[in-house]
């Protein structure tokens, strides 16, 4: 049976770990040659190498820090220059901080987010629209705290997400005639070192979704592989929320 993605070229960014990781095997699953990069974790990311290259498929880990934009450039450049070509581009990499309004007088952490979870996404979309050829596939992970923020401290993180869904739905138009889709998955919470099920405000979390529970890396990596694939040549502009009903 043939592979919905073989012969494709993926970039997963942040991919060591959590949803990146899932990702970044669930396309390799599916025939994609998949460069996942990472900014630290160097063992992280040759470990999910090697489980993909045991599995049969094909995966580089580079390193590439998110916050400088120039790193994600040559990123990005380092991919063509490899495989020759990006179909298929993942901005998954992302930091997570919080702080009410009157505790954030060091804004420190919201430039940080802000260069990570936004400026670096841009930056990243920009540089493969310009080598991205006619199905291509542009997908941007978000937050289902984009869409409301339900408890305090939550603000810079949720404006970065909030962010770039407009720029994707604004990219969609841009790039609709070239035949490249952008899409974004409203990610809720999701079983992962960042936000472990059994955290200390995990229960509140999982009480505010439908389904009364986390959800899993490979939950939000299905999505992702779906969105890729050319079952979905259609959907672009999207928000699609994967969020076990938060958003409901």
């Amino acid at each position: 049976m043939a592979k919905i993605l073989e012969g494709k070229v993926a970039l997963v960014t942040g991919g060591s770990r959590g949803i990146g990781a899932a990702t970044a095997s669930q396309l390799a699953a599916q025939g994609a040659t998949v460069v996942l990069s990472y900014a630290s974790s160097e063992a992280r990311a040759a470990e999910v190498v090697a489980a993909i290259e045991a599995s049969g498929g094909k995966a580089l880990a580079v390193k590439a820090d998110q916050a400088n934009a120039s790193a994600v450039k040559t990123l990005i450049a380092d991919v063509v220059r490899r495989f020759g070509k990006l179909d298929i581009l993942v901005n998954n990499a992302a930091v997570f901080e919080t702080g009410t309004v009157a505790e954030t007088t060091d804004t420190s952490g919201f430039d940080r987010q802000l260069q990570i979870n936004y400026e670096a996404v841009v930056t990243a979309i920009r540089e493969a629209s310009r080598v991205m050829e006619s199905g291509g596939r542009i997908i941007s992970i978000s937050s289902a705290l984009a869409l409301r923020s339900t408890w305090p401290g939550l603000a810079d993180y949720s404006a970065t997400k909030r962010a770039i869904e407009g720029y994707s739905k604004g990219v969609a138009r841009d790039l609709g005639p070239k035949g490249i889709t952008v899409n974004v998955i409203g990610a809720g919470s999701t079983n992962t070192e960042m936000n472990p099920d059994d955290s200390p405000f995990a229960e509140a979390q999982a009480a505010a979704t439908a389904l009364g529970r986390f959800g899993r890396p490979e939950e939000i990596a299905a999505a992702v592989t779906f969105i890729a694939s050319p079952a979905a040549s259609f959907i672009t502009g999207a928000v699609i929320p994967v969020d076990g009903g938060y958003s409901a």
